[in-house]
């Protein structure tokens, strides 16, 4: 199996590189949150467990999160490997994932960071703002804020992932089929390890 885990800030371009990237290597794709949505919705047990911290407020602990995502390997049958989107977001979390893929003797291959120039970041999200009619993300303050919780929270993972190497980078910068040509090139790499 395949497994690994875009990484990188808002607007570094994940959502882009991830769909090529399912396409090309026939990965199942997991976001959180695709799956808090497809859970709150459909009103299963988790999902129930789910809207019970969040009625009050409170994060859902990350053993939930982890649950979701063991019940959606589950039943996603055979599959050739996963990319996750979104998730981990901080150390315990990367942690609790590297658990549940160890018990199922598929961990992740690599963590792939796209490093983009904060500069370009804050161009990006103001456009993509524009683009999905959502004014109040085209505010500097509030951009400012999604990278200073990345960079807080989230940073982590990657330090993590490099402990146990298997971690690579590329810059998130330029076309986009010479981006995804790089990523290709080190997601080939990491298989061959």
């Amino acid at each position: 199996m395949i497994n690994l885990i875009l990484f990188g800030p808002p607007g570094a371009g994940k959502g882009t590189q991830s769909a090529k990237i399912i396409e090309k290597y026939s990965l199942t794709h997991i976001s959180t949150g695709d799956l808090f949505r497809k859970h709150l919705k459909e009103g299963t047990p988790l999902g129930k467990l789910a809207q019970d911290y969040m009625s009050k407020g409170n994060l859902v602990p990350d053993q939930l999160v982890i649950d979701m995502v063991d019940d959606k390997i589950k039943s996603s049958g055979q599959i050739a490997g996963i990319i996750f989107d979104g998730f981990p977001r901080t150390t315990p979390q990367a942690e609790a994932l590297d658990k549940l893929l160890a018990s199922k003797n598929a961990p992740i291959k690599v963590l792939i960071e796209l490093v983009v120039p904060e500069e370009e970041l804050k161009k990006r999200l103001a456009e993509r703002a524009v683009k999905e009619n959502r004014p109040d993300d085209a505010k500097p303050e509030v951009i400012e804020n999604r990278i200073n919780v990345y960079k807080a929270e989230t940073v982590s993972v990657a330090d993590h992932y490099k402990k146990l190497g298997r971690y690579s980078s590329i810059v998130g910068v330029g076309e986009i089929e010479n981006i995804f040509s790089n990523l290709c090139r080190e997601i080939d790499k990491s298989l061959l390890l």
